[in-house]
């Protein structure tokens, strides 16, 4: 479904990934695992088109995104949540929504289903999105990604600093995504939640992709775990 072929990028004279290689399939959850400045957050970037890439390719389907601006790479149904959230503070809940729902000319009955699975969100939708707290603010970025109804899921640490409820809702949410079909790629460090929730786990180490693994193969005490997050 969606496939990243030795994609290199960086951030100016500053290379970060060197021919990344991944792949995630429809109903698949990819944990993306490695230690902190080993390329995982980059990589989100640059499927979203955030980063022009030096060499390698990103595709959907077989279609080549790797030239899309990166207004364009939403619109072909790849949500994105960042780490941080990167809400549009100063507009309300409901704005925030409305901006999701836009991207991809999705109605009523899109925003009904979303504020279904944040009920929260329901009752703040006149709130502006700076005063929210940040397991709220967290909900919203990611039921704004959701209002694409996206094929791709991209997920970046959605699970910081987020006390136990909001961190069980998130996972709920990944779960019922994977039902409906959805690939996700999520970013993780806690290793509870990348064997909980996660199918595969690709890790990456200095901006190179290592070794992929199903999740079945994986306890909390993995020496891939020491060998790639380890300090």
């Amino acid at each position: 479904m969606l496939k990243l072929e030795g994609v290199s990028t960086g951030y100016g004279p500053v290379q970060v990934l060197y021919g990344v290689d991944l792949e995630v399939q429809r109903g698949e959850v990819l944990c993306l695992l490695g230690r902190n400045g080993a390329g995982k957050t980059t990589t989100l970037k640059a499927i979203m088109g955030l980063l022009a890439l030096h060499a390698g390719a990103i595709s959907l389907n077989g279609h080549d995104l790797s030239a899309l601006p990166a207004h364009d790479v939403p619109k072909q149904g790849i949500g994105y949540v960042p780490q941080g959230r990167r809400l549009f503070a100063e507009l309300t809940v409901a704005e925030n929504i409305d901006i999701g729902l836009m991207t991809r000319n999705k109605g009523p009955a899109t925003r009904d289903r979303v504020l279904e699975m944040f009920p929260r969100l329901r009752e703040r939708l006149a709130q502006r999105a700076e005063t929210l707290s940040g397991g709220e603010q967290q909900m919203l970025a990611t039921a704004r990604a959701l209002c694409l109804e996206p094929s791709v899921l991209l997920l970046d640490e959605p699970t910081e600093g987020l006390q136990p409820s909001m961190i069980r809702l998130i996972r709920e949410t990944v779960e019922a995504m994977r039902r409906e079909g959805v690939a996700i790629v999520l970013v993780e460090q806690r290793i509870e939640a990348v064997l909980t929730l996660s199918d595969r786990v690709a890790f990456i180490e200095n901006g190179r992709s290592r070794e992929v693994v199903d999740t079945k193969t994986l306890d909390r005490t993995s020496a891939l775990f020491k060998k790639y997050v380890g300090v």
